[in-house]
């Protein structure tokens, strides 16, 4: 059997549309066509339902799914086995967050580029049910989850590095001036700037700030770290964001750090799907990670 056609087929039922999965292997939409029905006639089995709206996997489809994915997994491992004596090399999709994304791989990246110049690693921003999302979907080969505890039956998870966070707020905010701790009672009654559901630290700061009696915080959520930090720049409010997105803030004085309530550091969590092979190229990546993230 030519591992193309199973190769067009797994990236058919990820994307669910002949024109994306065209896009995503360089190749014309017909061919796509002529690979899908090349397979079905040699499994003599409908795969995909054409729909309107896309490509819908059958019973059929969705049962050889799995095997197709064994199958090409075994592939890779025969051909990094074969080219073991050339060096360690591919493409290593990651999934993080944002804030992860523009402070710390970056020094994992540059640092790959000498030690494995021949791996290329492309980050994707996302939440971490965007990337658990991802994993099984095959769209990310490992992800980093901003998380305290995970419960994923086909996702595994490793605590790698932890995250220091920090309440913080404009230099002429009220309680910049504050030399003892700020309560959760006092945080109650202020405009905090959070970022968009599902990011593990704002969701638990929503939850202890409402479970304060009587609280009225004014709450409102954003997509991107620069957004909130902005805010709180302009004197709107306070944030909690990780530390590493601000210190440069903090050391122009933009912005100065509250000595806020008992608020725990959140665990880097390094997550790969349980079925998936990991390849010698992300290994690789894995290794540069631990070594770089602080512990």
């Amino acid at each position: 059997m030519d591992t193309r056609l199973l190769h067009t087929f797994t990236t058919l039922a990820r994307t669910g549309s002949f024109t994306a999965a065209a896009a995503e292997l360089h190749l014309a939409q017909s061919t796509v066509t002529v690979h899908i029905r090349a397979l079905e006639r040699e499994l003599d089995a409908r795969l995909f339902d054409r729909l309107p709206t896309g490509a819908l996997l059958t019973d059929t489809g969705r049962r050889l799914l799995e095997r197709a994915e064994d199958v090409l997994d075994a592939v890779a491992r025969l051909r990094a086995d074969g080219d073991g004596a050339g060096g360690v090399g591919g493409r290593v999709v990651v999934g993080t967050p944002e804030s992860l994304c523009t402070t710390r791989l970056p020094g994992v990246v540059a640092a790959l580029r000498t030690s494995h110049p021949e791996v290329d690693i492309q980050l994707y921003a996302g939440g971490t049910a965007q990337c658990v999302e991802g994993l099984r979907a095959g769209r990310l080969d490992v992800a980093l989850l901003l998380e305290k505890e995970t419960d994923f039956p086909d996702v595994t998870t490793e605590a790698v590095a932890r995250e220091p966070l920090a309440f913080v707020c404009a230099p002429g905010h009220p309680l910049a001036a504050r030399a003892d701790a700020v309560t959760w009672a006092e945080l109650g009654t202020e405009s905090v700037f959070l970022l968009e559901q599902g990011c593990s630290y704002s969701d638990e700061l929503e939850r202890r700030l409402l479970s304060v009696p009587g609280a009225r915080p004014r709450l409102t959520r954003f997509g991107s770290v620069d957004a909130a930090r902005s805010c709180v720049t302009a004197g709107l409010g306070v944030t909690l964001l990780p530390m590493t997105t601000v210190r440069d803030h903090l050391g122009d004085g933009r912005l100065v750090r509250l000595v806020g309530p008992p608020f725990a550091d959140v665990p880097v969590r390094l997550a790969r799907h349980r079925r998936r092979w990991t390849s010698p190229a992300v290994q690789a990546f894995v290794q540069e990670l631990v070594r770089q993230f602080p512990h």
